[in-house]
This record gives C-alpha cells, structure tokens and sequence, in this order.
C-alpha cells in the first residue's frame, strides 16, 4: 500500500496550475487568484507567474481579461477526467463483459496504448490478453480490431471480483486520502490529496455493489473530492480583494 507521499509527489508549479483549472468550474481562474493560490501551495509568485506564461506561450493556456484558462487540448482532459471520477452505471443483471486480446504482432506502443485505454474503462486483467468487468457501466469497451468482446456470467463473481482486483489495497489507499482531504488537514497536504484522488478515482473498479466488499470508500471519496473543490472554489470568494479588478500575472 502507498503512502500519501508516493500517491502524491512533489508538484511543480504547472501541475499546481493545471490542478487548480482542472478543479475549477468553470476551468478558469483570474491571475491574481492562481499566484495566491499557488503561494498558500507552496509556490513562490513569481514561479507561478513565469509558469503561466509559459503554458500560455505553449499553447496550454488562454489569457484573456487578466484570466487564464485552459485551452481546447486540455479542456478535453477535463471532460475526460469529470467523466472518470464519476462512471456513469446501468443495472446489473450478473453478466460481465470480457475483452480478448486475439491479435498478434502489434508493435509495443499499440499493445501499451490497448492495454491503457481497457484500463482507463475500467477492465481489469484476469490473466495476459483477458480483460474483463462486470457488465454495469454504459461506457462500451473499446472498438479494436484485435479484441474479440464476450458475455459470460461467472459463478462466482465476488471471487472473481477479488481475483482480478486488489480490492483492500484501493480501500486502504482511499482512506488515506479522505484523511488528508479532511477540512482540518494543512492547506498544501489538502491540495496535494485532491490531486491524487483524481487519479486514484479513475482506477476504482466501480463495482455493483453485491460485488464489492463492505464499507467500499469510492462514493465517500468522491463526496470528499467535491467538498474540497468547493473550498477551494471559496478561497478566492474569501479574499476581500476578490472582486476588485484583476491584475495581470
């Protein structure tokens, strides 16, 4: 099991920038509030300043009014992402689909790219080249030419659930990080947590919940998740300056 050191690593004054657009609705922050923000993080002014034109020069950023938001490329991750923290579910009626790897002689990279796209849908592997899940989400699997998608309906689900899952370990690490996210925690560690639950959220298996073990922490993470970004939405309400016309980074 992680730490919240290894599941949260240092972060740089881009990724504090692009976690606090990413976390923000909309994904757009004055200048003045992302330099505060990002001192309250750790992160001197003026390394946030020349980071923000950086992004911006680089095409990951619009600066608009004193603004700055996130650009087309990145604004796609964020739709992504709000869709991977929170899977959109159908009923389950016991059956699973299975994606079998039935091609061969893909290069590398195309069998790391199929096996991160069957991740990212939640799938996880039961033994080389057999991803499977149970059938209850309304993302379908991917669309390739080298997998042959199946219907069974197992007879043991729950084991099989626990075969192919390393169920305690998510628990365990998800509780670490709603006791960092905790409102009485330090500003910066709240804000390292956030980022990790972002990731940590996109690997929940998002089990029916006959199939998962009791107490299953993924909705009381997720609860815990939207209540930070609301308080950090406040930071910048909180300031008494907040409203007063915006400065240029």
């Amino acid at each position: 099991m992680r730490s919240l050191e290894e599941m949260a690593p240092p972060m740089t004054a881009r990724s504090v920038a692009l976690s606090l657009l990413l976390g923000s609705r909309p994904p757009r922050l004055a200048a003045r509030d992302l330099v505060r923000m990002g001192e309250s993080f750790g992160v001197a002014a003026p390394s946030m300043r020349v980071a923000l034109s950086r992004m911006t020069a680089a095409g990951e950023l619009t600066s608009v009014d004193s603004c700055y938001a996130l650009a087309d490329r990145h604004l796609e991750r964020h739709r992504t992402t709000e869709e991977r923290i929170s899977p959109r579910l159908r009923p389950y009626d016991g059956r699973w689909t299975m994606a079998v790897v039935v091609g061969r002689g893909r290069a590398a990279d195309a069998r790391s790219a199929l096996r991160l796209d069957l991740a990212e849908r939640r799938f996880g592997e039961l033994r080389e080249g057999v991803w499977l899940r149970p059938d209850n989400l309304e993302a379908p699997p991917p669309d390739d030419e080298d997998l042959e998608i199946l219907s069974a309906r197992p007879q043991r689900p729950v084991a099989l659930a626990r075969a192919v899952w390393d169920l305690p370990t998510w628990a365990g690490e998800a509780q670490i990080l709603l006791d960092a996210l905790d409102g009485d925690a330090d500003p910066a560690v709240r804000f390292k947590a956030a980022a990790a639950t972002v990731r940590h959220l996109r690997t929940d298996p998002a089990l029916p919940p006959e199939l998962a073990p009791g107490g299953w922490p993924a909705e009381r993470l997720r609860a815990a998740y939207e209540t930070y970004r609301a308080d950090l939405s406040g930071i910048g309400r909180d300031d008494p300056d907040h409203d007063r016309e915006k400065e240029p980074a």
